[in-house]
């Protein structure tokens, strides 16, 4: 089974997917993480990427796509797999479908309202040195502007201001609409309500993944 996670920057993918991992024992695959990784080794993909962003562009989908293939051949996505992050657009949901487009796949759109968006990365906290990650609204420093791990001044990243926020949103609307209509017509597709608590978010994604398992189960006993 593969496992789409999909939904605005502060929807909380990265945390459901981590749970969607340890539940089913799928590897959560976060798409900025492993370009991350590619530019730190310095690949050959890497070294593409890394030219991208030192030019300030982005990343082109076919290096994206090309990043991603490498990692999903790994032998730990046999049994299946959660992206997070990806595919942003219909050209690279396509790719995917190209490298592996014999494996069923559910795609989860955790979505929220502009105004919660704004809420919650506002209040977001990082640890400047060793990246902790807090929020005002939830997960509170044990002292206030000082990670619990490091002892480090935590600060608000820029693209965490109100007004970026909403440039960042209106980059993810025009980039994801056209790919929620694109699972849609493959009856892939589910919203799920990303404003409530963790924990009923998850269930809702379980409730969903099981019974998507099952009958994928019972397609594979029929032929």
């Amino acid at each position: 089974m593969r496992v789409i996670l999909i939904g605005p920057p502060g929807s909380g993918k990265g945390t459901q997917g981590d749970l969607v991992g340890n539940k089913y024992g799928y590897p959560k695959i976060s798409t900025g993480d492993i370009l991350r990784l590619e530019v730190q080794e310095g690949t050959p993909l890497g070294k593409k990427a890394k030219a991208a962003m030192d030019q300030g562009d982005l990343v082109s989908d076919d290096i994206v796509v090309e990043i991603v293939k490498k990692r999903i051949l790994q032998p730990d996505c046999s049994k299946g797999y959660v992206l997070d992050g990806f595919p942003r657009n219909v050209s690279q949901a396509q790719g995917l479908e190209e490298m592996e487009g014999n494996r069923a796949e559910i795609v989860m759109n955790i979505s929220l309202t502009e105004k919660a968006l704004i809420s919650r990365l506002s209040a977001r906290r990082v640890c400047f040195r060793c990246g902790a990650v807090y929020n005002l609204l939830a997960r509170h420093p044990k002292k206030d502007g000082l990670c619990d791990v490091c002892q480090s001044k935590l600060i608000q990243r820029q693209d965490d201001r109100p007004g970026v926020i909403k440039e960042r949103l209106k980059v993810y609307h025009r980039q994801t609409e056209p790919l929620i209509g694109y699972y849609k017509e493959k009856k892939v597709y589910h919203r799920i309500d990303g404003e409530g608590k963790i924990e009923a978010i998850f269930d809702e994604i379980s409730s969903i993944l099981d019974r998507e398992i099952i009958l994928q189960e019972e397609v594979d006993a029929a032929r």
